[in-house]
């Protein structure tokens, strides 16, 4: 039976266990997005426990910034520093991956200096509507960004297309609308490009998509339009569906334990990829018993990972004794 210190292999990447660490913002960077020795003793510290650590959300493009010390990944002069980042977590035993991220409407021009974009500015009244050349150019920030990445060492990148981010405002039908709501097709149109675009330069490395699999509000993303969607990423070649909420946010008003896990499971029914399951996962019997029952394939542990660097290593001896 699998539980959640069985590997996985995924192409030829080989995951220790079923535990990841989920991107979460250190605040650790230069505020050009460089990295730092603190952002790099944070994540070698982390490194020992988890079969997988996806880094950050780093952004790809200058207006793409959320906050002032966010890791950056839109520049060449980035590499060498995510080449070091990569290597310390792979000498813990993680996989290391990065995610790449634009924060679209949600960017501000205290942060950026310029004025925010997005799909449509119906939902971000005070956002410059993306055309179709700056489309193009934000594809290319996104692939350029995962040969950076690649360059760097990591064994694979995470599109980061949810918590209401630039590709989770093109997939919603409350942030990408005109005067008419725009279908399914029409929305998922580009973040499909920019996985296309991501898939091609990855070559034998692994593409995750984070898909914020639910709006959670009336008249929002649905999880029927995910799921199609999700079948969507499978035939592009997405290796893993990291499943979180879209407009919601990470960290809805809730403290159940687990409490995206219904989101990843039902998205599981769409796709043959692994998928990870997330939402304030803090005890280990919890984690192993979502795995073991197949509800979902990883489970991603954050913030009690960050509190516990050990926690997967006394997991394993909680596990143990049960």
């Amino acid at each position: 039976m699998v539980d959640l210190f069985t590997p996985l292999k995924i192409r030829d990447i080989e995951i220790r266990n079923r535990i990841v660490l989920p991107p979460m913002a250190t605040e650790k960077s230069t505020k050009d997005g460089h990295t730092t020795e603190a952002l790099y003793r944070h994540y070698e510290e982390l490194a020992t426990g988890p079969g997988m650590i996806i880094v950050e959300h780093s952004y790809v493009d200058p207006r793409g910034k959320l906050s002032p010390n966010q890791l950056g990944i839109y520049d060449d002069t980035h590499t060498d520093g995510l080449r070091e980042l990569a290597e310390r977590i792979s000498s813990g035993g993680a996989v290391p991956v990065i995610q790449i991220s634009h924060g679209g409407g949600k960017c501000s021009p205290d942060v950026t200096g310029k004025r925010a974009e997005a799909p449509s500015n119906v939902y971000f009244t005070d956002a410059q509507v993306i055309s179709e050349t700056r489309k193009k150019e934000l594809k290319d920030a996104f692939v350029k960004a995962a040969e950076r990445a690649m360059k760097a060492g990591f064994q694979g990148v995470e599109v980061h297309g949810a918590h209401g981010f630039l590709l989770g405002q093109f997939l919603s039908p409350v942030t990408n609308r005109g005067e008419e709501r725009y279908g399914l097709e029409e929305r998922m149109g580009f973040p499909l490009e920019v996985v296309e675009g991501v898939k091609k330069v990855l070559k034998d490395r692994l593409l995750l998509y984070r898909l914020g699999a639910s709006d959670m509000m009336e008249g929002g993303l649905t999880t029927e339009e995910s799921g199609r969607f999700a079948s969507e990423l499978e035939k592009r070649g997405v290796d893993i569906l990291d499943v979180s909420g879209n407009l919601c946010g990470s960290r809805p008003d809730t403290h159940e334990q687990g409490y995206f896990i219904p989101l990843a499971e039902e998205m599981k029914g769409y796709v043959k990829v692994p998928v990870i399951g997330v939402g304030g996962i803090k005890e280990p019997i919890f984690a192993d018993s979502v795995v073991r029952e197949g509800r979902i394939d990883l489970v991603a542990v954050g913030r009690e990972q960050w509190g516990n660097p050990k926690w997967a290593v006394n997991a394993k001896d909680i596990l143990k004794k049960e």
